[in-house]
């Protein structure tokens, strides 16, 4: 079972390798064992959003967010949080045809999601399963 996530660019690929795992159980592993740092602040370059902004939606306090730095690895869960949220911000560049209109698409409220952004509305699994369902439809034409 493939577990490859189309990037949408080179920078990308470098930011996010776990994204690119080949096989399902590398991305597992990667998550269970902590993603790096910078990660985070990859993630809030990608997003073009603030440092407060991003730690809030994947649910990181600022002190975390400072232990997490020093040491260099993020936990299990929070690993998972922030990838998912890259997952989202990737499959959306893909979709709406580059960064900044995933950026645009991330931060703007939708009417299919009640009027949240969808960056916000994916701070949770099933919230992001329906950001990535509206995604999917949009890639189809399917607007909502």
């Amino acid at each position: 079972m493939s577990a490859t996530i189309p990037l949408p660019d080179a920078s990308a690929r470098e930011d996010f390798p776990e994204l690119g795992a080949q096989e399902a159980s590398d991305l597992v592993s990667a998550v269970r064992e902590g993603i790096p740092s910078r990660r985070f602040d990859a993630l809030k370059e990608l997003l073009g959003v603030s440092t407060q902004a991003l730690a809030d939606v994947v649910g990181i306090s600022p002190s975390t967010l400072s232990r997490r730095r020093k040491r260099g690895r993020f936990d299990k869960d929070e690993s998972e949080r922030i990838l998912r949220i890259a997952r989202i911000a990737l499959r959306a560049a893909e979709v709406l045809g580059g960064l900044e209109n995933a950026r645009k698409w991330l931060t703007e409220p939708a009417r299919a999601l009640g009027g949240e952004k969808p960056l916000e509305f994916a701070d949770t699994e099933p919230g992001a399963r329906e950001v990535e369902r509206l995604l999917i439809r949009l890639e189809h034409g399917v607007y909502s």
